[in-house]
């Protein structure tokens, strides 16, 4: 696909990876979409930093807990944009609780963006993106992959993306691909103790934690050079998986 003047949505755009991906996509020629909660500063910044480049730029206010929001954002993007080619699931919350911590608002809040959110988004973006032959890319994550004990709601969550990525490039086929990408230890949670970046380095076997960039450049093969390519879930967590 070329990237330069067509329309990506990324959720989940004013902060981390969000961002990162959103930022890349402009420097592509994209006009970004940019949707945030509460990012609303992020999101502004990063509009404010595409535009002073010469893009194009604006920031979607939504609650992707609220699915009638999640149904809408896409459609409210088309109508303003006047097409959709470039969908990116990547809003989501991380929340750590132990098995007697996790209370059904908890779990619902975590289900409800992570994978809920990414199913409605897709769902009303469905007809823009055939009309582009356009792409779905979600944010799926090594934790759908593998049970971490504390992160019950997130894992499920993330699994669950893994599959909706499978069923949703069954059911776009063949106008529109589907794929997700699972990053490892990346951009770490901000509340998570002090060399715990440091431990994670030392037993990934690449023996570093990622960067943005690695999953940047995942998603820009899935876009620009993975045409044949649909319902995979790319992993980039320096061999975690394996080790």
């Amino acid at each position: 696909m070329e990237l330069a003047g067509r329309v990506a949505l990324v959720t989940g755009g004013g902060r981390r990876l969000g961002r990162a991906l959103g930022a890349a996509l402009a420097g592509r020629g994209m006009i970004l979409a940019i949707h945030h909660h509460q990012s609303a500063e992020g999101a502004s910044q990063l509009c404010r930093e595409i535009v002073s480049a010469g893009g194009t730029a604006e920031r979607f206010e939504a609650d992707l807990t609220n699915a009638e929001a999640a149904r809408a954002l896409p459609e409210r993007v088309a109508r303003r944009f006047g097409r959709l080619d470039v969908l990116i699931n990547s809003a989501a919350i991380m929340k750590r609780m132990s098995l007697e911590e996790t209370t059904a608002a908890a779990w619902d809040e975590v289900m409800n963006v992570n994978l809920r959110a990414a199913f409605f988004c897709a769902q009303a973006a469905a007809p823009a993106l055939r009309a582009a032959g356009g792409r779905v890319i979600n944010l799926a994550d090594v934790g759908g992959l593998e049970p971490w004990p504390n992160y019950a709601a997130y894992c499920v969550s993330k699994a669950g993306v893994i599959m909706l990525t499978k069923v949703l490039a069954r059911i776009l086929a063949p106008e529109v691909t589907v794929n997700s990408i699972a990053p490892g230890a990346v951009l770490l949670p901000e509340d998570w103790p002090e060399g715990t970046g440091e431990r994670l380095a030392a037993t990934t076997p690449l023996r570093r934690l990622g960067h943005p960039e690695d999953i940047v450049a995942a998603m820009l093969y899935l876009l620009e050079g993975g045409d044949y390519v649909t319902g995979e879930t790319i992993v980039v967590d320096g061999g975690r998986l394996i080790r």
